[in-house]
């Protein structure tokens, strides 16, 4: 099988005719230099964020509250909820 340089080479040959992505992008544009991107968050996104960020909070709360807990020597472990979660890894 030959391969035909003309053919290996074509794409490059667009771009030595003045057909770059830049030109392309004047007429879709009306205007010159690159395209700006751009990033569009929906309401429901910033809904998520809110409860996010309200959820983490609690969380916090929760954390401190559990780490007063362990170090006051208060904590207690629930030996049947932990049976449960691990039952099926050994299983």
């Amino acid at each position: 099988m030959k391969i035909n340089e003309n053919q290996r080479f074509s794409s490059l040959q667009a771009y030595r005719a003045g057909n770059s992505p830049k030109d392309a992008r004047v007429g879709m544009t009306g205007k010159t230099g690159p395209v700006k991107d751009q990033v569009v968050i929906s309401s429901e996104a910033k809904e998520l964020l809110v409860a996010e960020q309200t959820n983490t909070t609690k969380r916090t709360q929760n954390i401190e509250g559990l780490k007063q807990a362990v170090q006051s020597g208060t904590y207690k472990v629930n030996t049947e909820i932990l049976a449960e979660k691990l039952l099926p890894y050994l299983m």
